[in-house]
């Protein structure tokens, strides 16, 4: 009897299975790739986790496993590769399963039995694409510059694949809160003087203007930070571009599919660098790319060239407003986030505050036709605050509410707002658009050997899988969230209210900060359900407190 535990990557390059076998004292391992092109073999390291203690009987005997040959021809048939070694046991009692999980790891080999097991020296295959030709890297376009887009080609530079960054707005201010996580600087390396402000107080304000204050169980060197598109977009750029990517400002216009797996993308594009860089006009060029990596926003052309499908999408509008000195004192390191049916009928209106200015917006899926009339709104509700103020620009942008239906189409991806990694409730998108560029380019660093073998689609869903498993709970979540709370006043109301809990304030905040599931405490989990449910039944069955003014 023998106990098999089989990892299968599902994601990788073909169908490839990992096969680590014990049995005292026999050591079996068992690897084998089906299918695709040639293999690479390297090693791993496997933990002691892929142990399994044999059962009580004696292993009797094992057979040989024969290899079947590749078939002839340009395409490599099915591979099998295996490595098997049987020995009877002799007589005697095993010992228990804790003694034998509490000695020396046990061997994996591909070349026999070992007298003592190890797991040193295990493998495992890993299939790649064709071996590029000797002195060209694997070429990849990444259209559109903002987080995700740069972020994308920063690391595929790094790597030294040959990555060039298509944006055509390099001074593009995007109608955008600005808000971004603390753990986003030091993750993706991120000088503090591009945050305007570090904001340690949220105000959530309800459909009658009742006020919570929100950030009493914030550190003292903790924050939200608030950045300006322009100036962080500009950043991340000119990294990518001094990590050796080639940054093109011109408008992606379209691109030719290839027909076959040895052929390239054509992008078609304006470059509007040529002359003295002032025409917008620009002159088409073309460029030819092994892979093409979308992160050209809500609308998205390259989506739309790889028939990625459609999906909701949020209108935001956003004014950005000087106010004086006194009154931008008291947003100095303050955000205020508004709720009701007069500011939107489907998410939240805000004031963020900016290096010398504030911004002033909101948003909606359902009535986009209406924007103008809940800007209104919220201008009307913050009207004291924001009293006086000088509108320096008006800003109105798309806003993805759900992933595509497609994100991968063959040698094309697409990452960020292009692929729809905005969260609704929140409505926060920054971190996540670059994280989907860091994660797509890692991807395809690891699957292409840096740049020297082509890759496939399944490549790229090696990307896709590991961005769902780490974040598809938190978009789920909420999604669940913005349909309970975002649906009436009554529900607003019991929001707000929730918002006092300090355990909603702790497990919101460090949720929001570091991007790592807070939370389970039963005892809280629970206190919050019965708030929950009395707020919810309160709101919904008594008449609605007087609306308040705020000062």
């Amino acid at each position: 009897w023998l106990k098999v535990r089989a990892h299968s990557y599902r994601s990788l390059r073909t169908t490839q299975i990992l096969v680590v076998v014990q049995a005292e004292p026999l050591i079996m391992a068992l690897a084998f790739a089906a299918g695709g092109l040639p293999v690479a073999v390297s090693p791993v390291a496997l933990d002691a986790s892929l142990l399994v203690a044999p059962p009580a009987a004696a292993l009797r005997g094992a057979a040989a496993v024969a290899a079947p040959a590749p078939s002839s021809g340009g395409a490599w048939g099915a591979v099998a590769a295996a490595a098997v070694a049987g020995a009877a046991v002799a007589g005697g009692r095993r010992r228990k399963a804790k003694m034998a999980a509490a000695r020396a790891p046990a061997a994996a080999s591909f070349v026999g039995v070992q007298a003592k097991p190890s797991l040193r020296g295990a493998c495992m295959v890993v299939c790649a694409g064709a071996t590029l030709p000797e002195g060209r890297k694997l070429r990849v376009a990444v259209v559109g510059g903002g987080p995700a887009g740069a972020s994308c080609a920063d690391t595929l530079a790094k790597a030294g694949i040959e990555t060039y960054l298509i944006e055509r707005k390099l001074d593009n201010c995007k109608p955008c809160g600005g808000a971004i996580p603390l753990c986003m600087l030091e993750e993706f390396d991120l000088p503090m003087d591009i945050v305007d402000r570090k904001v340690r107080k949220m105000t959530m304000i309800s459909p009658t203007n009742k006020e919570v204050q929100i950030g009493q169980t914030l550190k003292d060197d903790e924050f939200i930070g608030m950045v300006r598109r322009e100036v962080m977009d500009d950043f991340l750029r000119k990294r990518a571009n001094e990590s050796g990517c080639t940054l093109i400002n011109g408008l992606f216009l379209s691109m030719t599919l290839p027909k076959s797996k040895e052929e390239s993308y054509v992008l078609t594009y304006n470059d509007f660098a040529e002359g003295d860089g002032t025409s917008r006009q620009g002159i088409k060029k073309t460029l030819e790319v092994d892979v093409v990596i979308g992160a050209d926003g809500a609308n998205s052309r390259v989506a739309k060239e790889i028939d990625a499908g459609d999906y909701e999408y949020a209108i935001a509008f956003q004014e950005r407003m000087r106010i004086s000195d006194e009154k931008m004192d008291y947003y100095k390191d303050r955000a205020e986030m508004y709720v009701g049916e007069d500011v939107s009928p489907d998410f939240y209106a805000w004031v963020f505050p900016k290096c010398d200015h504030v911004a002033v917006g909101t948003g909606t899926v359902i009535d986009k036709k209406g924007i103008q009339k809940y800007q209104q709104g919220i201008r009307e509700r913050a009207k004291n605050r924001i009293a006086g103020g000088e509108i320096l620009r008006v800003e109105a942008h798309p806003i993805p509410e759900h992933p595509r239906p497609w994100r991968v189409k063959d040698r094309a991806t697409l990452i960020g707002d292009a692929a729809g990694y905005v969260t609704k409730c929140s409505g926060e998108g920054i971190y996540f658009a670059a994280k989907s560029g860091r994660m797509c380019a890692e991807s395809i660093v690891t699957r292409s050997e840096n740049g020297t073998r082509q890759i496939d689609d399944r490549d790229l869903f090696d990307y896709i899988n590991k961005f769902d498993a780490k974040y598809g709970a938190t978009y789920f979540v909420l999604d669940a969230l913005q349909k309970l709370f975002y649906t009436s006043d009554a529900a607003r109301e019991s929001f707000v209210d929730l918002c006092e809990l300090r355990y909603v304030q702790e497990v919101t905040f460090d949720s929001y900060l570091y991007k790592t599931v807070q939370g389970n405490n039963p005892i809280g989990d629970i206190a919050l359900l019965g708030k929950t449910l009395s707020s919810l039944a309160k709101n919904n069955l008594s008449k609605p407190a007087p609306m308040r003014t705020l000062v």
